[in-house]
């Protein structure tokens, strides 16, 4: 391969190009794969209430997708540096494929998004009923309103008579027993606000870090798609 001879500026500011948005696509897809992760290990303690795999599935998906950005990208910063066109070629179909992939699941999450407020209500609603019986249900319950601060779906009163101690505000470091204090009128010492809309500003703030790195990686990638396709124009 004469590449360095025939075409020394255009051709090798190229190839340098590609390497550099290369390296900088490895970074941002190691850095999806941590939010994933972080979302997998320390984020999902609300799953058992929502009524749905979608909050931990996506950040299953995040991890995956993440990682196998990562390792593209590697893909292409060899075929860079070592002009290979076949490498090339498959590097921008496989950036292609993944882009794409990246699109249909925004426009599906935008246009399902009400579906899954409604699924997630009903989800919640549902769980109060395994609440002490069912002990993830229990748990999940416990730490979302401990965490969060928050009582209920609503607000308190969708515990009826079953108020969770969680659902108290700690006094001096202690929980206290929110059935009794509601008996003796102390209700002011309970969370207001229902861990419904909570929740959900909770997961759309997290979304929000989450869908910025996306959208970074996603334009890196494009423009790794553009650099690939004339460093390969420019191999010939």
């Amino acid at each position: 391969m004469a590449f360095g001879r025939r075409m020394d500026g255009c051709g090798n500011f190229m190839k340098y190009s590609l390497f550099i948005v290369n390296i900088i696509i490895l970074l941002g897809g190691l850095i999806v794969a941590g939010l994933g992760l972080w979302t997998v290990i320390d984020k999902s303690f609300a799953n058992e209430l929502l009524g749905t795999n979608l909050y931990s599935g996506a950040a299953y998906v995040l991890v995956i997708t993440g990682l196998l950005v990562s390792f593209i990208s590697c893909f292409g910063c060899f075929g860079a540096i070592r002009e290979v066109r076949c490498m090339l070629v498959t590097y921008s179909i496989a950036l292609f494929l993944i882009f794409v992939t990246m699109l249909i699941g925004g426009v599906l999450g935008y246009v399902f998004r009400e579906k899954v407020d409604t699924t997630v209500r009903n989800g919640m609603l549902g769980s109060l009923k395994s609440y002490g019986n069912y002990r993830p249900v229990t748990e999940a319950w416990d730490e979302t309103q401990s965490r969060l601060m928050c009582c209920g779906v609503n607000d308190w009163k969708d515990w009826r008579d079953n108020i969770p101690d969680s659902c108290c505000k700690p006094v001096l470091g202690r929980r206290q027993r929110c059935n009794l204090l509601v008996e003796n009128q102390n209700s002011f010492t309970l969370y207001t606000r229902g861990c419904l809309e909570i929740t959900k500003e909770y997961v759309k703030d997290h979304a929000v870090v989450i869908g910025s790195a996306g959208i970074v990686v996603a334009c890196l990638m494009i423009f790794g798609m553009i650099f690939s396709c004339v460093l390969f124009k420019l191999l010939e």
